[in-house]
């Protein structure tokens, strides 16, 4: 007689219901309803009934939204100078920190202290830092002699988005390096030995080793930290709210002002699945640069 019950296969997809069932919950169905809002029009302040409007809302982000192309090329030159600075920086100090030298751990553990740090907390000492009257970045300048008179870091532009560049860079380019530092961690040091008897100096040995075999990490490392600089939403925030004038203003804070303080759910909701639309394209644009990793053999 054929025992009746459960199969293994159908036992593991039982056990799999709870998970997909909060997965719904929680991603596919805000999703969902993220994509159906964004063809209607619907605002809490105005009080008028919801409707659907079509494709009205992408129309007017993709030409006529003036304010969106200004947080477009704000976030653009944010995560382009942001994530440069801190993988020029972040190569650096891995290769420094790959070295062998007295205190070697000690310098190791403390690099990650400023990523660890909360980006809010960081970004409001960092508005304290660039203070116009209380800051210490002017007391210092001008006690050095390198400024005549205080400047208002954060009320000025292309200051304030520099200012912002730098304390972002500040933050995350730990980040980067403690990347790196693990990908140069994986290089045979026999490759090395070998480029040595072979005559290659310490140029050669980064362009024809480190490079190439670091190659991965770094696209992986560009990746991550090009997504989030171009997400960046709470370092503006606290420092300049994307001021003076709309000039440090990203797609992120332009998106929280339309949806949060607007209330204007339609066509935030279109916002959201238009940035959504260019953080894919950022994927895409790094990954064409992946080439095929090297194999060790």
């Amino acid at each position: 007689m054929k025992k009746k019950g459960l199969t293994e296969t159908q036992f593991a997809y039982l056990l799999l219901l709870p998970a997909v069932f909060l997965f719904s919950l929680v991603i596919l169905y805000p999703v969902a309803r993220n994509v159906y809002l964004s063809f209607h029009e619907k605002s809490i302040t105005t009080g008028m009934a919801e409707h659907f409007v079509g494709l009205k809302h992408y129309l007017k982000i993709l030409t006529t939204d003036l304010r969106f192309r200004q947080a477009l090329g704000n976030t653009v030159y944010f995560t382009i100078v942001s994530v440069a600075i801190e993988f020029v920086l972040g190569l650096s100090f891995a290769l420094l920190l790959n070295l062998s030298f007295r205190g070697r751990s000690f310098a190791r553990a403390s690099v990650i202290l400023p990523w660890a740090l909360p980006t809010a907390v960081m970004a409001m000492a960092w508005r304290w830092i660039y203070h116009d009257v209380y800051g210490v970045a002017n007391d210092l300048l001008l006690r050095l002699g390198l400024l005549k008179e205080a400047v208002a870091w954060l009320g000025q532009h292309p200051l304030a988005m520099h200012a912002a560049i730098f304390s972002d860079a500040w933050k995350t380019t730990s980040f980067m390096a403690l990347m790196l530092l693990a990908g140069l961690q994986s290089i045979p040091q026999d490759l090395y030995a070998a480029a040595s008897i072979d005559g290659a100096g310490a140029w050669g040995k980064f362009r024809y080793i480190t490079l190439p075999l670091l190659r991965p990490v770094i696209v992986l490392a560009l990746l991550f930290r090009s997504l989030q600089a171009f997400a960046v939403f709470d370092l503006i925030w606290v420092l300049t709210q994307g001021g003076p004038g709309g000039t440090t203003e990203t797609l992120s804070v332009y998106l929280y002002s339309y949806t949060f303080r607007y209330l204007n759910l339609g066509y935030g909701s279109a916002l959201s699945m238009v940035i959504f639309g260019l953080t894919l394209g950022i994927i895409f644009v790094i990954l064409l640069f992946r080439k095929e990793e090297v194999e060790l053999g």
